[in-house]
């Protein structure tokens, strides 16, 4: 029943995370947190151990969605690799900062970060595109489908400050980093939505790797749950790179606001109390 129940929460982690570039991990830590800790099916489970899997996942969901947008040649690759970069150090950091939390603290911290993506994702489409990013910046050009040409681009220097604070709680909390990486390159660095998501995807595969490198390092990854954890997330991905294609995520984003805002609130006040 345990692999069961994990397989579908990577299923839907994975079809999520692919479909509107957040990597995954933003769902499957408090999910497997809840069925394990509140519902008693993972008695051994401690934020260490949710961290430490779904790092790992994040590798496949990863690379399940970078394949699927590298055949619609929606990929940046060299901005996916400059964002790894500067997401690298803090990557590392931020897992050596995990070991030291207990669960009240990780609960407290880790829902401050949910309400504070969930207001991200509910302000994205209502904040206007800044310019000064691409007029001050190194500018990359994308044409799509039906001809329309985007121009965008960022300064690298702050677009490597950026990227470590999001490898720093992607390293810290097991989510992917696309949840705060996707808004400000549509917002700030103003890519197509479409290339966001992709380019996003591609570094969070290439994070992920690092990432959980250092939480094998620490001892961090339950390997028994990720018998159930990878293909599901796999699969997961795969489903959602291809929806991307076909549907708009708008509905989807509306109510992952509504569900990141209730389980920040109901985090925190587990953490407090």
């Amino acid at each position: 029943m345990e692999f069961i129940v994990l397989a579908v929460i990577a299923l839907a982690s994975g079809l999520i995370g692919s479909l509107v570039g957040l990597g995954g991990g933003i769902i499957l830590v408090p999910a497997t947190l809840f069925v394990g800790l509140n519902l008693g099916m993972l008695p051994d489970i401690t934020p260490q151990k949710v961290v430490g899997l779904s790092v790992v996942m994040m590798i496949f969901t990863g690379l399940a969605s970078t394949l699927s947008y590298m055949k619609s040649k929606t990929v940046d690759y060299k901005s996916g690799f400059i964002f790894f970069l500067g997401s690298v150090p803090g990557t590392i950091l931020g897992a050596w900062v995990n070991k030291g939390l207990d669960l009240p603290s990780f609960n407290l911290y880790f829902g401050i970060l949910l309400i504070v993506i969930s207001i991200i994702l509910l302000v994205r489409d209502k904040l206007k595109p800044v310019q000064w990013f691409v007029k001050n910046g190194t500018q990359h050009q994308f044409i799509d489908e039906a001809g329309k040409t985007y121009v965008y681009g960022y300064p690298i220097w702050f677009a490597l400050l950026f990227c470590f604070a999001v490898g720093f709680a992607s390293g810290l909390f097991g989510i992917g980093g696309g949840s705060m990486i996707v808004p400000a390159m549509i917002i700030l660095f103003l890519f197509p939505p479409h290339v966001a998501v992709a380019t996003s995807m591609y570094m969070v595969f290439l994070t992920s790797i690092v990432n959980s490198g250092s939480h094998i390092y620490l001892g961090h990854v339950p390997w028994l749950y990720t018998i159930p954890v990878i293909p599901g997330a796999y699969i997961g991905a795969k489903l959602g790179a291809a929806l991307n294609k076909k549907i708009k995520s708008d509905t989807l984003v509306l109510a992952l606001r509504i569900i990141l805002l209730l389980l920040g609130i109901r985090s925190i006040i587990e953490g407090l109390l």
